[in-house]
């Protein structure tokens, strides 16, 4: 069994309290920009393109967030109203999906391709994911079920989110492990899989996939068919990712098989 005693607090200064949570919002957002500015040099983008687009995609991720977990918790939020605007409360689906709406946005204003601009991102954007969920971890939010199984996690501090002397499921380490798996497939396949967009889509296929099944191990609420909210995304998310990804990856072979041929034709006629 693991113990987690550590205060959620990092600085308290008067009513100020820099919680670790925050710290490590902060240093995801600086993974995803200097992993996507590195691969925006590689792809002969200019880095300032993607300070830029930070601006967008934060911005709109933290609104989306938000928004999604207002509706999740809808019956709380009509009774009380005065706490829809707030930051307690965020949602994963709601920040990613938020954040590529503000790159859509950029992208259409600044007459910029999306899908290169997403496939540059992507890869940084898991890995900010996965650096988020140590801010989880130390938080105690988003704890999972009660278990005896021997790497089963314990709350001790009366500042944390979950609750205290309980064995759970370490869910968090799990959707970490998982983003970082998927990290390493996406940066693996940088430049290789066509075409542009597919990296991207691949990245929310594969985290849906993950999350869907890590969420097994968590404590949730109910949204829609017995399943949590994120379920029901992550669902949705494969419905329109999985099939795209395959027509789009068959579109590509199609168009560059015939060209292969009209090139080694040539090459045969040259000889």
């Amino acid at each position: 069994m693991i113990i987690i005693g550590i205060d959620p607090v990092l600085l308290k200064i008067g009513g100020f309290e820099l919680r670790w949570y925050a710290v490590m919002v902060v240093l995801a957002i600086v993974a995803v920009i200097f992993t996507a500015s590195r691969e925006a040099r590689r792809v002969g983008m200019s880095p300032q393109v993607i300070y830029s687009v930070a601006l967008w995609a934060v911005l709109a991720g933290i609104i989306g967030s938000r928004l999604f977990h207002i509706i999740d918790e809808w019956d709380y939020y009509i009774a009380n109203p005065r706490q829809i605007i707030g930051f307690e409360g965020q949602t994963i689906y709601g920040a990613v999906l938020g954040a590529m709406v503000g790159a859509l946005i950029y992208s259409w204003v600044n007459k910029l391709s999306f899908w290169q601009l997403s496939d540059v991102i992507a890869p940084g954007a898991v890995l900010g994911q996965a650096i988020g969920r140590v801010g989880c971890i130390i938080n105690g939010c988003c704890y999972g079920l009660p278990t005896s199984l021997p790497w089963a996690v314990t709350y001790t501090h009366p500042g944390s989110y979950a609750p205290l002397g309980v064995a759970m499921h370490p869910a968090v380490v799990y959707q970490l492990i998982w983003n970082l798996l998927v990290f390493a497939i996406l940066w693996k396949l940088r430049g290789r899989l066509k075409p542009e967009g597919c990296l991207l889509l691949l990245y929310l296929a594969l985290y849906s996939v993950g999350d869907f099944g890590i969420r097994f191990f968590r404590e949730s609420t109910p949204f829609l068919f017995g399943l949590p909210q994120a379920q029901v995304i992550g669902l949705a998310v494969l419905v329109v990712t999985v099939p795209w990804l395959v027509i789009r990856i068959r579109r590509e072979k199609a168009v560059v098989s015939p060209l292969e041929g009209i090139k080694l034709k040539e090459q045969n006629q040259g000889d």
